[in-house]
């Protein structure tokens, strides 16, 4: 009992005879987090929305979370070996933001939890095993919520009802159920989907040809990180063909297009500072929901509406939350 006693009062003046930044640097460990970007870290909107998340959860860099960041510049080869250059950094928690980022970051690591933020469809994407219980090391939220696309389509309709010929832009490559849930409600609607397939900004062209020659009279764009890059180039074909256009998220009425419906994105991006939050605290991933969006913004572009000769019922702008004039 001596002998321990003793060891004790020798530990406790050893660790007194540190430098006092040293044994503050022992005593309070700042995490780490790993951050896995598409584009770069001024360039995408997603790492914006994520640090407003942090810093209302009260946490601040250099003081209690210290930041490593991996990005691909847009460069989707990349991705790989920059996830592989994080796990090896042994972060507390990698935060993935994309669709097309989180995959790389599961399959480099097992073992180092994972919050991502994403578009497409965890379950199908093979992210986590279900939404409620993702049973493996990620989880965090998902822009999906599959009724949504056969509502967006009824609105489109009830804005623009003439319209009976609508082409549906998509990525195929894209992990999503637009395209299922939206051929649901065709019937009812009276109307028919013309695919046009856009990977890339090369494929756009040939997308637009595939809609002048099924002489649509409408445009569903389905969201994606790829699509999205072209929000200008999609918005100026609508105007010029006279073409009423449906965007899943507010930056297509933004741009022009004429109604919008969907969630939120930097809201959601920003909530997924509270799984990394949550993880740092203890919880495991695999235990944690995967969260979907449960509020969604209706936006009318009303100057879009008059170009298009579209007299829109002042029943369906009340319910807009915001009109664009």
């Amino acid at each position: 009992m001596r002998r321990r006693h003793f060891m004790r009062l020798l530990t406790g003046a050893a660790a007194t005879l540190l430098p006092l930044p040293l044994r503050a640097q022992r005593a309070t460990k700042i995490p780490r987090l790993g951050v896995l970007l598409y584009d770069t870290l001024q360039s995408d909107p997603s790492a914006a929305a994520f640090h407003r998340g942090m810093r209302d959860l009260g946490y601040v860099d250099g003081q209690n979370i210290a930041y490593e960041y991996r990005f691909a510049e847009g460069r989707l080869e990349r991705l790989s070996s920059l996830a592989a250059e994080l796990v090896a950094l042994k972060p507390d928690v990698i935060l993935a933001l994309g669709g097309d980022v989180a995959p790389d970051a599961i399959k480099a690591t097992k073992t180092i939890p994972i919050a991502f933020a994403v578009s497409t469809d965890p379950v199908r994407a093979g992210l986590v095993a279900s939404m409620a219980r993702p049973g493996g090391n990620a989880t965090g939220v998902t822009f999906l919520q599959d009724e949504l696309a056969a509502k967006r389509l009824g609105l489109l309709k009830e804005a623009a009802p003439q319209i009976s010929r609508v082409a549906f832009l998509f990525n195929p490559d894209h992990v999503d159920n637009e395209l299922r849930e939206a051929e649901r409600g065709t019937a009812a609607l009276g109307v028919k989907l013309h695919l046009a397939e856009v990977r890339g900004s090369a494929d756009l062209n040939a997308a637009f040809d595939t809609a002048a020659r099924a002489g649509v009279d409408a445009l569903y764009v389905v969201a994606s990180r790829q699509v999205g890059a072209n929000v200008a180039r999609i918005v100026d074909f609508a105007a010029k063909n006279r073409l009423p256009l449906a965007g899943g998220w507010g930056a297509w009425a933004q741009a022009g297009g004429l109604i919008s419906y969907g969630p939120n994105i930097g809201e959601m991006v920003r909530q997924s500072a509270g799984f990394v939050d949550k993880i740092l605290k203890g919880e495991k991933p695999a235990e944690i929901p995967v969260q979907q969006p449960t509020h969604f913004e209706l936006m009318i572009n009303l100057k879009t509406a008059k170009a298009l000769d579209l007299a829109i019922p002042e029943s369906f702008l009340l319910r807009a939350d915001k009109v664009i004039e």
